[in-house]
């Protein structure tokens, strides 16, 4: 894991990959999205806080 805040090559593929996923959203769609995200990453944000709690 690369701990120096730089994205891997395959995460930077990813990001490119959304990118163009995202494009020719709607600004609707892309504000569904963009929420959807933020609340996968609070439940992420829990997981690991959960995790380290509990180590």
């Amino acid at each position: 894991m690369n701990g120096s805040g730089q994205l891997s090559l395959e995460q930077q593929f990813k990001l490119k990959v959304l990118h163009e996923q995202v494009q020719d959203l709607s600004k609707e769609q892309a504000q569904e999205y963009l929420m959807e995200m933020f609340r996968q990453m609070m439940v992420k944000d829990n997981l690991v806080k959960h995790l380290i709690k509990n180590a």
